[in-house]
């Protein structure tokens, strides 16, 4: 599988060269996708003869993914920012100062209902 892999990854190489696209190997990663309950070897993969950092999971177009496909991580992720955006709404929010509710409900609709919910 690894040869196979870096055989590819030369062919990517070469036809990013030919097309004069560049590859950044130092923000590249290699993540192993697989079912299987087995322990995950490390695998060598090099990129630009640039020896690549392998992970469990990657954050590509703000979605966090992991090995498995489980999008456990992507939830505790959104989880923790909601939690501090309405931590930080209820400080702002008094009975006798602070924001009025129809500040705070414009704050959360832009915050969390439009980004996460729709």
């Amino acid at each position: 599988m690894e040869n196979f892999t870096n055989m590819e990854m030369s062919k990517i190489t070469q036809w990013s060269k030919e097309n004069k696209l560049h590859f950044n190997d130092q923000k590249s990663k290699v993540m192993l996708i697989s079912r299987r309950h087995k322990e995950r070897k490390a695998i060598d993969i090099y990129l630009n003869n640039n020896h690549l950092e392998q992970v469990d999971k990657i954050k590509n177009l703000g979605i966090i993914i992991d090995s498995k496909f489980k999008f456990n991580e992507h939830i505790k992720y959104i989880t923790d920012r909601c939690t501090k955006l309405i931590n930080a709404l209820s400080k702002s929010a008094r009975i006798s100062w602070g924001l009025k509710h129809k500040a705070l409900k414009t704050i959360y609709d832009g915050g969390i209902y439009r980004n996460y919910y729709m």
